[in-house]
């Protein structure tokens, strides 16, 4: 259907590259992606305390039982300290935690456009279930990712059972674990990638964004021969495909592209895509694929976490197309930004007040805190200054394949950087 490939190439001088040492996940660190991350990671925990303070009555939880909830947040340190430092998000009345009016407001907000998004919840949910090779997934494991796609926790009461034309459950055992989605229908109009509807708007061949710095003209040249192999869509049967075949690593590009690409942050922990690799019939390395396309997908272990980004989904650190649920959570984000900013000034005053009583010559930065003239910093930085301590290990950096092996890893990274001018 698409006979000839056309590539596309975009230089840039100063994109980070990969290092030329031997560790496990060494793709350079992108300031400006990692800002994105930093956000998103705080964004995550305080939409799950949201969450789990409008489970209880009255939409209140006892600040003893937050704190003893803080584990499976991957959090350690009180609570109540955590808390105090987004008060436009959270209130402190009688040791019970309960949201501001902005934030009820926010969740009345989401809510409403959820409940208009029916169809498009479906429609991701049955292109999900495409790109498996049987059609059907366990639900236990799409609810790994229901929250990165932007389902409803309800999906499962509100989504299957209005499509009975698209979707059923099966459960051949009867156990809970078993539990599955299956796809009865397939829809043509589904089975078309990001990929291939964008070539088709642009009216040219599919192809991949590649973001490679000018100094890379091996991988330039390597990335050109991966292109010269008509591109595969992710939807169609990999099994006719044969395994190690220069086909099938383009099959596979493809479809980590498209489940990426149906994600709200263009974004997916690299742990929870593991756990597809039978359905979706990925390679067991799939850390070294990752790796072996930088300027398609951006690897970073930001807090002990692997995550894999799509590049061409963000400008700097900001998405470029985004899902009417990725508006509303970045007013979230901007409530829970102002709190922060206020926590850390009022912080700031306590220290300099602190120098002042002790007879401590205050320095110019501190003359300018007592004067309230201190510009306000930027969101990333204010949002990177305070929590790193409470962050503990949320991934599991034992279960990430080939590349542990030292032999392995030398090989891989050999070939890769082989006459590179990096």
């Amino acid at each position: 259907m698409f006979p000839h490939q056309t590539t596309t190439i975009i230089l840039r001088a100063n994109l980070p590259i990969f290092r030329r040492h031997f560790s496990l996940w060494s793709m350079k660190k992108d300031p400006d992606l990692e800002s994105a991350l930093s956000r998103n990671r705080r964004w995550i925990i305080n939409n799950q305390i949201k969450n789990i303070i409008l489970r209880y009555p009255n939409n209140e939880i006892p600040i003893e039982t937050l704190q003893k909830k803080f584990k499976t947040l991957d959090l350690q340190g009180k609570a109540l300290n955590w808390i105090s430092k987004y008060p436009s998000c959270f209130q402190l009345h009688q040791r019970r935690i309960r949201l501001t009016k902005r934030m009820i407001d926010l969740v009345h907000q989401e809510q409403t456009i959820k409940d208009s998004l029916d169809a498009v919840f479906a429609q991701r949910l049955a292109k999900l279930l495409m790109l498996s090779v049987n059609n059907t997934l366990n639900v236990l494991k799409i609810n790994e990712i229901k929250n990165t796609l932007g389902f409803p926790d309800d999906y499962l009461i509100r989504i299957v059972p209005n499509y009975p034309d698209l979707f059923r459950i099966v459960n051949e055992s009867g156990r809970r674990s078993s539990m599955a989605i299956e796809l009865i229908h397939w829809n043509p109009s589904f089975a078309v990638s990001e990929v291939e509807a964008s070539a088709l708007k642009n009216g040219v061949d599919p192809n991949f964004k590649c973001c490679l710095p000018s100094s890379w003209v091996k991988s330039l040249e390597k990335f050109r021969e991966f292109e010269s192999v008509p591109y595969v869509s992710p939807y169609s049967d990999p099994r006719v495909l044969v395994d190690g075949s220069k086909e099938m690593e383009k099959r596979n590009v493809g479809l980590v592209h498209e489940l990426l690409s149906l994600t709200l942050w263009k974004k997916v922990s690299i742990m929870k895509l593991g756990h597809f690799k039978r359905e979706f019939f990925l390679p067991d390395k799939l850390n070294v694929l990752l790796l072996k396309h930088p300027g398609i997908f951006y690897v970073s272990n930001k807090y002990r976490i692997y995550t894999v980004l799509l590049r061409e989904g963000y400008v700097g650190s900001q998405l470029v197309d985004k899902d009417p649920l990725v508006v509303v959570k970045e007013k979230f984000g901007e409530i829970m930004q102002e709190g922060l900013h206020e926590y850390n000034q009022r912080r700031r005053m306590v220290n300099v007040e602190k120098k002042r009583n002790k007879g401590v010559p205050l320095s110019r930065v501190d003359e300018d805190e007592m004067n309230g003239r201190r510009r306000r910093r930027r969101s990333s930085e204010v949002s990177d200054e305070d929590d790193d301590d409470d962050v503990v290990d949320g991934g599991n950096g034992n279960k990430l394949g080939g590349l542990l092996d030292p032999e392995e890893r030398k090989r891989f990274y050999k070939v890769l950087f082989e006459d590179d001018g990096s």
